[in-house]
């Protein structure tokens, strides 16, 4: 079954909402990709298509560091595979043109780092790079721009909408 990797278009949010909410225990995830586009902080969004069907979802969104630095850096979170589609490679095939479409000098995700490491994702705090979450190992960047990293340092923060209460 052939995988179709695009842009997120509003006639999609609702197929969106499904799959999201399906692929984790909670809704959580669903209002936070709501509250991203809301806000305009979806800088990347990119749906999985299968025979016309909305399958899977990934979205990124800025993050800063303190101190302040020029490159530009984009989180990924969240990524969703609706269940029954779940370990078919739509996972990687979002994450892989999410990274080649992404505009910024540098992607970093909280998440398993065998799984995350097999796109080059590395561990930030060889980087000099923290989080607001206090993860270590599940605490990843990718370099996208060469030499990108040798100038950001400090502690990377998430847009707001993620320390959002019950959003």
């Amino acid at each position: 079954m052939e995988t179709i990797v695009r842009q997120e278009t509003p006639d999609d949010y609702n197929a969106v909402r499904k799959v999201v909410t399906s692929a984790f225990k909670t809704d959580l995830e669903a209002r936070l990709v709501d509250a991203l586009r809301v806000n305009g902080r979806a800088a990347l969004s990119l749906v999985a298509e299968q025979e016309s069907e909305i399958v899977g979802h990934i979205l990124f969104s800025p993050v800063t560091t303190s101190p302040p630095a020029k490159p530009k850096g984009l989180g990924l979170d969240p990524v969703a595979v609706a269940p029954l589609h779940q370990n078919r490679g739509v996972g990687s095939a979002l994450i892989r043109e999410g990274l080649r479409l992404c505009p910024c000098d540098y992607v970093v995700v909280l998440g398993n780092p065998g799984y995350y490491g097999r796109f080059g994702f590395q561990k930030a705090s060889q980087f000099g790079l923290q989080n607001e979450y206090g993860a270590d190992d599940a605490f990843m960047v990718l370099e996208l721009s060469p030499g990108a990293l040798q100038r950001v340092s400090g502690l990377v923060q998430y847009a707001p909408e993620f320390g959002s209460p019950g959003l």
